[in-house]
């Protein structure tokens, strides 16, 4: 458990203080009893005392104060929370190597087929969006809670040249913003300062920074990006994430294949790809998600539906000021409730 204002915590040395305070009192009221030269004609005159009910309500009191110190201090913890995603982007690399036949009957089509599972698993309420990219990224279905269009979509899709897995994270940012109805500012404007080397480039897309209204505008947003090789269009992957990350979008990604790669035949000719493992690690640890790799299309099937579990349960940071000052109410109420039935007064 962390606090968000620490400082306030040392106001529990003042509570701490009136505890003490207490338990000199009650040892001091000893002392006074003491000074009696008969104890039992004392008992006998005033009865049976209220024992042990007398500490009740003062104990109660104290401690409500503690709680209410804690809740002044902010406290919040990680914990796992339903979050069923509002939006889930499902970007597809279609390059030619998703051809290789190492899956049956190849990659592209054991990664559709686990894709249309998915799809199917989903809440009602959940917008699902498809993104291809190769070359280039493009969106093939706008995010939207018709599984009917999202799984055609998906059958869609073919084969092309190049990996452009910088594109595809941007192209489905794009996505996301578009189903909220906001066109201004998509992540893709990046890409129309050119290549490196071109006229009037910016060496580094992520320069352009995130408006201040959009920090953090799609928590409930995600992405699951799956590729099976190296990108190697501009811009890099690594140096567009951080348009993700202020947003609050996670990407999940999903490798298929093996970083040792494979020699595959297109069109007659023989093409070595690798996966680049580091890099899809990467871009899901800084957003917060996980990476998943699969060598068969049965770990394919096996990813999509830990997916399924991943975008329903999230760990979030979250405030537990509103529990603390519950608790501090509830302790306050039966302080005063004690103290009115035995004593007829307030603590």
């Amino acid at each position: 458990m962390t606090f968000i204002w620490p400082s306030a915590l040392l106001l529990l040395v003042v509570v701490a203080g009136l505890a003490a305070l207490y338990v000199l009192a009650q040892r001091r009221r000893n002392r006074y009893a003491l000074r009696y030269a008969n104890l039992s004609l004392v008992r006998e005159a005033i009865g049976k005392g209220p024992g042990w009910r007398r500490h009740v309500p003062p104990v109660l009191f104290i401690l409500a104060l503690a709680f209410m110190t804690i809740a002044v201090a902010r406290p919040q913890a990680v914990v796992a929370v339903p979050s069923q995603e509002g939006t889930v982007i499902l970007a597809i690399d279609v390059s030619g190597s998703m051809l290789a036949e190492d899956m049956k009957p190849n990659r592209m089509e054991a990664a559709k087929a686990a894709a249309r599972a998915f799809v199917d698993k989903q809440s009602e309420s959940v917008k699902i969006g498809v993104v291809s990219f190769s070359g280039d990224a493009s969106i093939v279905q706008s995010p939207t809670t018709d599984k009917t269009l999202v799984i055609a979509a998906i059958n869609r899709l073919r084969p092309q040249r190049a990996t452009a897995i910088g594109r595809a994270i941007l192209v489905s940012l794009d996505a996301i913003e578009e189903s909220q109805g906001s066109e201004a500012d998509l992540p893709s404007s990046i890409l129309q300062q050119g290549q490196p080397g071109q006229p009037g480039a910016t060496p580094r897309p992520s320069a352009s920074p995130v408006p201040a209204y959009l920090v953090g505008q799609h928590s409930s947003a995600s992405i699951v990006l799956m590729s099976d090789g190296q990108n190697n269009q501009f811009p890099p992957p690594l140096d567009v994430i951080d348009q993700a990350v202020s947003r609050g979008v996670r990407v999940y990604t999903i490798g298929l294949g093996s970083a040792a790669g494979a020699v595959v035949r297109l069109q007659g000719r023989a093409v070595r790809t690798a996966l680049d493992e580091t890099t899809l690690r990467k871009i899901a640890e800084v957003t917060d998600a996980q990476y998943f790799n699969a060598n068969t299309e049965a770990d394919l099937r096996t990813v999509y539906e830990n997916l399924t579990t991943q975008l329903v349960v999230r760990n979030e940071k979250t405030e537990l000021t509103a529990y603390a000052t519950l608790a501090a109410a509830i302790l306050a109420v039966f302080a005063g409730a004690f103290s009115l039935l035995w004593f007829n007064r307030l603590p």
